[in-house]
């Protein structure tokens, strides 16, 4: 029986921005970040800890600083499409998750799982109109440094997995913070996803300290995947553009 054609590829990148700032909060660097996202001509992109907008850093950093939320800078004229949950709500500002889409986003909602008053964490839902009439659903995730923390978020992200088609593509990606890959085994026993760069059996990549990675807190994980190609990339420019490194896979659904 011959092989079912591809129904669709898409390049899919994830990446905790900081903020726009290189570690420790020494420089801002929020255009250089763009130019190398932009590089990486992903089609969907999935943010953590994007700000919405930050009074004080805005008129410190006056001259590099965007006149629109750093969301919307990032997406510019590439992705025409985006959505943002708004996490963590202070005085000066706000910051969260976001999706940059080159596809029409008919539908997003972010939910709140935050467990304690230091960290604010969110779950943002979309869906993405591909072509084919194809529904993409995706979870732009950034969970909890407190590992029983963790385990509850993870309970909460499966409740939203679970009102999702068994049969509809699905795409969760995001900072997972979950350096002992106890979340890794539940996400692939428990919810039946599939981690992009650990699919061989390999474990998850290392992502953190983005110049010298050693911990593995940055997931793709993929559901009705025909193919997942991950994507290796080099530690430059990414160490000195934000604290976590990259992922990057191609996805054939």
């Amino acid at each position: 029986m011959p092989n079912r054609a591809p129904l669709y590829s898409i390049k899919v990148m994830t990446v905790n921005t900081h903020k726009g700032f290189t570690s420790f909060n020494r420089r801002f660097i929020l255009p250089e970040l763009r130019n190398a996202v932009r590089a990486l001509s992903a089609d969907v992109v999935f943010l953590q800890e994007v700000l919405g907008e930050h009074h004080a850093w805005s008129r410190r950093h006056r001259e590099r600083w965007p006149h629109k939320p750093q969301y919307e800078f990032l997406a510019d004229s590439i992705w025409h499409a985006y959505a943002y949950g708004r996490n963590a709500v202070y005085p000066e500002g706000h910051h969260g998750n976001a999706l940059l889409s080159k596809y029409p986003i008919s539908h997003w909602e972010n939910h709140d799982v935050s467990l304690n008053g230091m960290e604010k964490r969110g779950l943002l839902y979309s869906c993405l109109n591909l072509p084919n009439d194809i529904t993409l659903h995706t979870i732009c995730v950034h969970l909890s440094l407190r590992e029983n923390d963790r385990q509850q978020q993870l309970r909460m992200l499966r409740g939203l997995v679970d009102k999702i088609d068994l049969n509809a593509p699905l795409i969760v990606a995001g900072d997972f913070n979950d350096w002992r890959l106890h979340g890794d085994r539940y996400m692939r026993e428990e919810l039946g996803l599939c981690e992009a760069f650990g699919h061989t059996g390999a474990k998850p990549a290392r992502t953190f300290p983005a110049h010298f990675p050693l911990l593995r807190l940055d997931r793709i994980y993929t559901r009705c995947a025909r193919t997942v190609i991950p994507v290796v990339l080099p530690n430059k420019p990414w160490s000195h553009l934000s604290d976590h490194k990259p992922l990057l896979a191609e996805i054939i659904f």
